[in-house]
Parts: structure tokens; C-alpha cells; sequence
């Protein structure tokens, strides 16, 4: 039987230190740095995975937290399937931030983009922590609104990490099939998940 394939981009957004690029390497590369150097605009990894009889080849982008680099991530997510939005549980302004992200997604990207919201450093949780998960769940809730995924990981510990990227594969899979029992596959036989023209921006990008 013939095996599909799926490709997608998978865009990481949030503040600058909550642990972005840790979180993509440690799920692509299996490895982590506590001296993990700043990204300075994006960068993109790729990775392969099966879900459902399905190959699923995911485009991570890993996008810049400084404020200075703000302006250019519309850059960087647009064309996306999916947005992990990370913040830092020991940070409280990283998280109070997060709504913003959103927002700012809404209104540049299709009402299906699939957006995960991920509390990193879940292995400083019990002497630093300072948004509970609870409470997060309840704010994301209440100003956000309902429907939205919240995970709490550890890069550093491998924790929960490979959870985020199977749910999000899985998601993107199911849209398929669903797509494909209304007859809006490509004729090639690869999906496009959303009818956009999705662009592989390789310019300008670095580590």
C-alpha cells in the first residue's frame, strides 16, 4: 500500500529566552545547550515522522524573541499549518505575552491555523515556577478563548517535547483525510493543507 506524504511548516514564536531553540533542537537533534545562542531573525530544521500510516515532513522555523526582530516574523510564519507559541514558566511577562502572539496571528493567518501553547523549563518547576499550569489554562481561557492546546515541557530534561510535535502531526494528518473525503487534494497527490502558496523563505536565515 502506498504510504502519503504530508509536508507542513511548523512556526516556534514567543519571547526571547523562554527556550525556543532549545525546544527544536532538543525534539530535531535529540541534544541540548544550557549556552544556547540567541537565533538572530530564524532559523528552520525539518524532520520526519509517521503518524497514521501517513509520512509527515515537518519545516520547524524557529523564530527570533528580540523585540528588534518583531517586525520580521510575518516573514517567517507565513505559509504556516502550525504555530507553537513557548513561553517560560518561570517568567510571568513571558507568559502574560503570549496573548499578543495570538493576536497578531489572527489577524495575518487562516482562521485553521493550528497554534499550541507551550510552557518551557518544566524542570525548574518546583523552586521557580511562577505561572501554574492552572492558572495558565484559565487565562489562556479567558482572554484567548477555548480550543487552544497547552503543554508544560522541559527541553533541557526531554520532557514532554516529542508530545507536542505527534499531536501537532497527528492534527495535520486528520485535516488531511478530511480534506481528501472532499476532493480538494492536489492533483500531484502532496495536500496543501490550507490552498496557500506555502514558500520556502531560505534567505536571510541563519543559526
Amino acid at each position: 500500500m502506498q504510504t502519503d506524504l504530508l509536508e507542513a511548516k511548523v512556526v516556534i514564536l514567543g519571547s526571547q529566552g523562554v527556550g525556543k531553540t532549545s525546544l527544536v533542537v532538543r525534539y530535531v537533534q535529540r541534544t541540548f545547550s544550557p549556552n544556547c545562542p540567541s537565533t538572530i531573525g530564524a532559523s528552520f530544521m525539518t524532520t520526519k515522522l509517521s503518524v497514521d500510516n501517513c509520512k509527515v515532513r515537518l519545516q520547524i522555523w524557529d523564530t527570533a524573541g528580540q523585540e528588534r526582530f518583531r517586525s520580521m516574523a510575518p516573514m517567517y510564519y507565513r505559509g504556516a499549518n502550525a504555530a507553537i507559541i513557548v513561553y517560560d514558566i518561570t517568567s510571568k511577562k513571558s507568559f502574560d505575552e503570549i496573548e499578543t502572539w495570538v493576536q497578531e496571528l489572527r489577524r495575518n493567518m487562516a482562521d485553521d491555523l493550528i497554534i499550541h501553547i507551550v510552557g518551557n523549563k518544566f524542570d525548574l518547576a518546583a523552586t521557580r515556577r511562577s505561572v501554574s499550569f492552572d492558572e495558565a489554562a484559565e487565562a489562556v481561557s479567558n482572554s484567548i478563548g477555548a480550543g487552544y492546546t497547552i503543554h508544560e515541557v522541559s527541553a533541557k530534561d526531554d520532557e514532554g517535547v516529542d508530545e507536542i510535535f505527534i499531536q501537532i502531526a497527528r492534527q495535520l494528518v486528520e485535516r488531511k483525510y478530511e480534506l481528501e473525503r472532499q476532493g480538494r487534494l492536489r492533483s500531484n497527490g502532496n495536500v496543501n493543507l490550507d490552498d496557500r502558496e506555502q514558500e520556502n523563505e531560505r534567505t536571510g536565515c541563519c543559526l
